[in-house]
């Protein structure tokens, strides 16, 4: 390698990270959370009168139940796979059919837990619950968004000891500072602690969900 490249080099990695962009050669690889073919690693949430959860076709389906179904990893692969924070999971999720969320993402903030609505409240809300113990449909990441049923999106929730953010397909919707703010759950989510997928009364469909140390 000769001096001029390696000039150009170095002031490429030192204008990178003034503009606070990470170097790609230094990101952590990405560690799948479901295999494409079993709920190996995963459990049907205990939810009342939730509805069936399959594979089908290399996704996770969550039929409309009374109210929620749901799947949560269980504790042994949460052990061996999820961080609690400093981390970024990313999926897709297609409201399959109903009205309601079908994407309710219950996620870990260190040793506490929180919840990303995706197209709640009537098919729209977009949020976290809770935040100082306001829901998604009336804190200050509360959205609204329409969802077409049928098709993919593409979600990335980003977890950081000073920030939460989340995009869908690639639309920042959360951008929230962790400090001065309480996170915790609603009661009917509870059972999707520590880390689990949810929709209510809603058919979903799951997949490519992978979980990546930052």
């Amino acid at each position: 390698m000769n001096r001029s490249f390696s000039v150009v080099m170095a002031c490429g990695v030192v204008l990178r990270a003034a503009v606070g962009l990470a170097d790609p050669a230094a990101e952590k690889p990405a560690v799948s959370l479901f295999d494409g073919k079993t709920l190996a690693g995963w459990k049907i949430t205990d939810f009342a009168g939730h509805g069936d959860a399959r594979v089908e076709d290399g996704t996770i389906v969550l039929e409309q139940g009374d109210a929620m179904t749901g799947i949560t990893l269980t504790p042994e692969k949460f052990t061996a796979s999820m961080p609690k924070i400093d981390y970024e999971l990313t999926l897709e999720a297609m409201r399959v059919d109903g009205n309601d969320f079908f994407c309710g993402l219950t996620f870990p903030v260190g040793d506490d837990p929180c919840t990303m609505i995706v197209g709640g409240w009537g098919g729209s809300v977009v949020g976290l619950s809770s935040l100082n113990g306001e829901d998604a449909s009336q804190n200050e990441t509360t959205t609204f968004q329409s969802f077409n049923k049928g098709k993919w999106y593409a979600i990335r929730l980003r977890v950081a000891k000073d920030r939460i953010q989340a995009w869908i397909d690639d639309e920042k919707v959360v951008d929230v500072a962790t400090a001065d703010h309480k996170f915790s759950v609603r009661v009917e989510v509870e059972a999707s602690r520590p880390l689990g997928f949810a929709s209510w009364y809603t058919t979903a469909a799951l997949k490519d969900i992978k979980v990546r140390k930052l």
